[in-house]
């Protein structure tokens, strides 16, 4: 991957509905060219996909939870991952170091649906018990890094 394809990726993750014309023009090669470069980009699973980005609020999840999964000592990880991802009101999950095993982000759109999202994350084989920590504001999320090098 080079700066080329960087500044490619760059472009896409601002915006993903722009023509192989408009990304032509602000990296300076032939709409087939990027054409060319985004399909290997697609081929090497670099760009894994194109989504809408919606505001949660407007479809009714209007509450968001980071919920810390603690396991037992018997748990399967793989298993008790593949049933975190059945889970409708889980979106995010992530496998970390430290006093859990699991951190997942779930979106529900009130206390209640927490609490029944709490219940099935807890109904899960091997899960040992959890702990929430509810989102009372987002300050951003979802931001877009960018692909060239890194930055503190």
């Amino acid at each position: 991957m080079d700066a080329v394809d960087r500044a490619i990726l760059d472009a896409l993750r601002a915006n993903a509905r722009a023509t192989y014309a408009e990304l032509a023009r602000e990296v300076g090669l032939s709409a087939p060219a990027v054409h060319e470069r985004v399909s290997k980009l697609e081929a090497q699973n670099v760009i894994t996909g194109y989504h809408a980005a919606v505001a949660p609020e407007s479809i009714g999840y209007s509450m968001s939870a980071l919920v810390g999964i603690f396991l037992s000592d018997t748990a399967d990880e793989d298993l008790v991952a593949d049933q975190l991802a059945d889970l409708a009101a889980v979106e995010d999950c992530w496998f970390v170091a430290g006093e859990e095993s699991f951190v997942v982000k779930v979106r529900v759109p009130d206390v209640g649906g927490l609490e029944i999202a709490i219940r099935a994350l807890s109904k899960i084989r091997g899960v040992a018990r959890t702990r929430s920590t509810v989102v009372l504001s987002t300050r951003f999320e979802g931001r877009v890094q960018s692909a060239g090098r890194p930055h503190a």
